[in-house]
């Protein structure tokens, strides 16, 4: 059943070059990117994204990370698109990421791991709203 996610490539990746390579690894998996641009994310947008850690200790420099450069942010739609994104990413730790992955290939640590993704529907339709209006979402 085709499901949709919500994927950031983050700064470390942007300033590393590496939005194509990431883009192409799901295309060729099959899915269909619904929504796609490239922005500086605002304070805010990086609180609301990052919300559910905000009692965490690491939510600061996660913000300050997210605001440091460009980021691209896309919605993709396939066949469970959430788990099988997931999968393609690796773990969060990229020094513990299966080589494979996105973050094992291309992550240098906890947090400069190059890419975000929802992790449940739910996370999909609060994080996807922060950065696109329904009507920006082709179908």
């Amino acid at each position: 059943m085709a499901e949709r996610t919500f994927v950031m490539i983050k700064p470390d990746a942007v300033r590393r070059g590496l939005i194509g390579e990431i883009i192409s690894r799901f295309e060729k998996k099959g899915f269909r990117i619904i929504a796609l641009k490239m922005i500086k994310m605002t304070t805010e947008q990086a609180e609301e994204l990052y919300s559910p850690h905000k009692d965490k200790p690491f939510f600061r420099s996660l913000v300050e990370f997210a605001t440091s450069g460009p980021v691209v942010v896309m919605v993709l739609e396939g066949n469970n698109a959430i788990d099988v994104v997931r999968l393609m990413i690796g773990s969060t730790d990229a020094r513990k990421a299966a080589p494979g992955t996105i973050r094992g290939d291309y992550g240098l640590d906890i947090q400069e791991n190059v890419i975000h993704a929802s992790d449940s529907n739910d996370s999909y339709e609060r994080e996807y709203k922060i950065f696109f209006t329904q009507e920006e979402l082709l179908h």
